[in-house]
C-alpha cells in the first residue's frame, strides 16, 4: 500500500518557522510531481506550493519569499520550510503526489495531513 505521512507540525509564535516533511512508503518506485494544500478551519483548500519530478516550483503568491519547498528523490521525501509565519498561516497541511509504483502505475495519493496553529 502506497502512502504519504506528513510530519513537522505543530504550534509556533507568529514570526516563527516550522519545517513539514512528506515521507512517501510503499512499493514504489519514483515520487514525481508533489504538492503540499492547507485548509483552514470555514474555508477552501487551497494550493500553497507545488515542485515538479525536476524541481521545478511554484508557489501561491500568499506564501512566495516566506515557504520553500523542496525534494530528496532518494528519500522519496518532499518538504516545506516555512519562514516568517503568521496567525493566517494556521491549518491542517497535506501533501499530495504523483507516485510511480513498482507495478508501474502512477498513482494520485494524499497524506492525511499535520496541524500547523500560529499563535502568540
Amino acid at each position: 500500500q502506497v502512502q504519504l505521512v506528513e510530519s513537522g507540525g505543530g504550534l509556533v509564535q507568529p514570526g516563527g518557522s516550522l519545517r513539514l516533511s512528506c515521507a512517501a512508503s510503499g512499493s514504489i518506485l519514483s515520487l514525481n510531481a508533489a504538492g503540499w494544500y492547507r485548509q483552514a478551519p470555514g474555508k477552501e483548500r487551497e494550493l500553497v506550493a507545488t515542485i515538479s519530478s525536476g524541481g521545478n516550483t511554484n508557489y501561491a503568491d500568499s506564501v512566495k519569499g516566506g515557504f520553500t519547498i523542496s525534494r530528496d528523490n532518494a528519500r522519496n521525501t518532499v518538504s516545506l520550510q516555512m519562514n516568517s509565519l503568521k496567525p493566517q498561516d494556521a491549518a491542517v497541511y497535506c501533501c499530495s503526489a504523483t507516485v510511480m509504483t513498482a507495478r508501474y502505475r502512477a498513482l494520485e495519493v494524499w497524506g492525511q495531513g499535520t496541524l500547523v496553529t500560529v499563535s502568540s
